[in-house]
């Protein structure tokens, strides 16, 4: 079989058992239904969710579709290619420097033509009391994630062409093979290597909290290391808390603003969720489909990289030159926009299953339904945003969602 058509067949077969697993580990379960949208927010607090998203969305739009933009100009062009091999000359023009300072030139160029939107969006966050950031730590932070992300994606590239440079009928196999590891390696080492990089831990000072924290994790049957506090305040006036890590990197993280604004019993909610996370695999389950996701996606693009139209228009010879690139960086950003409704939607749909989960284990389905309310309220969330949006970008069900799943569990 040709090269070309084993990469797609590859591809589709991965796909395959990307559904089989989606299938066997989601709970596909109905929404609950929804007798009030506004989950209990007063009118004064509608409004000011209302106006904040009205004043954010169409910013947030605007920097998905600019940024989509600029990568087809470049990767759609030879302006990409041009730039690959001149920013690479004075090194030598070796392959390595042409995809590493490539990488980092394509990655600048794209941050800095959404800056403008960023800004804003960090002007209209200040606004709303969201976003408690300096200046300069805005800065450093775009600085902090844009260093990480051009470091992180050079070395996929890195992978990828060399590969296709010693491989180039089967690259896109040991490609593939490659990025379900890097995602498998990810997830262990995110909560100690990514996270620190933008927030301070300390760990929870003994007390009655902790203790019941801790008490909820064992009897949970999913003990934790540690619980710690995350410095979130210096960036956000926002609430959460999330549980990460495997084994012995597996810690409750609460905001330290959580701390400031909820009373325990709302806290032990939140952390309950997040312990449902962990009592039913959803890491595992992230993990497994984010790893058949990348192997059936590096497939994909094996098969896309055989087209000659494809790469002539991109000004690349072929997988194995550095000028293929900007094309490649066009390719993923476009299936990310694509399968993220996709991802959305199991995402909802396993954070419905922490939220039943979180019930059943504290058995208080008040103080559940009053910290989303006050999730909503800090966090300017509509209760009952746009379907569309929702469809779209929703991760979480509905404020006027998980509110109904407490009364219907009370019932």
């Amino acid at each position: 079989m040709a090269p070309r058509r084993l990469a797609l067949l590859t591809a589709l077969l991965l796909g395959i058992a990307l559904v089989l697993v989606l299938w066997l580990r989601i709970p596909w379960a109905p929404t609950p239904q929804v007798a009030d949208p506004t989950a209990g927010l007063t009118t004064d607090q509608l409004g000011r969710a209302d106006a904040f998203a009205a004043a954010i969305r169409p910013a947030s739009v605007a920097n998905l579709l600019l940024g989509l933009l600029a990568s087809g100009a470049l990767g759609l062009t030879r302006t990409g290619a041009r730039w690959i091999t001149a920013v690479a000359r004075p090194l030598g023009g070796g392959w390595f420097w042409q995809v590493v300072l490539g990488t980092v030139l394509l990655t600048l160029v794209g941050r800095l033509v959404t800056l403008p939107l960023s800004g804003y969006g960090e002007v209209v966050r200040h606004r709303y009391g969201l976003s408690t950031r300096s200046w300069p730590l805005w800065v450093r932070d775009l600085a902090v994630d844009t260093a990480i992300t051009a470091g992180l994606t050079a070395l996929g590239l890195l992978l990828l062409v060399g590969l296709a440079r010693r491989a180039p009928r089967t690259w896109w196999a040991w490609a593939g093979a490659g990025a379900a590891g890097l995602v498998v390696v990810g997830s262990f080492l995110y909560p100690v290597v990514i996270e620190p990089a933008f927030n301070d831990f300390t760990s929870m000072p003994e007390g009655q909290l902790r203790t019941d924290l801790l008490a909820l994790a064992d009897e949970n049957g999913t003990p934790v290391q540690d619980v710690l506090v995350a410095d979130a305040s210096r960036r956000t006036t926002a609430l959460n808390a999330y549980v990460s890590g495997f084994g012995s990197t597996r810690r409750i993280v609460v905001y330290d603003t959580v701390l400031d604004q909820l009373p325990d019993a709302q806290v032990e909610s939140i952390a309950a969720h997040e312990l449902g996370h962990v009592a039913t695999d959803d890491v595992l389950t992230g993990t497994l489909v984010g790893a058949l996701g990348a192997g059936a996606g590096v497939a994909l693009l094996g098969w896309l990289l055989g087209s000659a139209p494809l790469l002539r228009r991109a000004g690349a010879p072929g997988a194995g030159d550095p000028r293929v690139v900007p094309l490649v960086l066009l390719l993923v950003a476009v299936g990310t926009l694509v399968s993220t409704p996709v991802q959305n939607g199991v995402s909802r749909q396993l954070e419905a299953r922490a939220d039943q989960h979180a019930l059943d284990l504290t058995a208080d389905p008040e103080s559940f339904a009053a910290v989303m309310r006050r999730l909503a309220v800090a966090n300017l969330n509509q209760p009952d945003p746009p379907a569309v949006w929702q469809w779209f970008f929703g991760s979480h069900p509905t404020t006027a969602q998980r509110v109904a799943a407490a009364q219907e569990w009370s019932r």
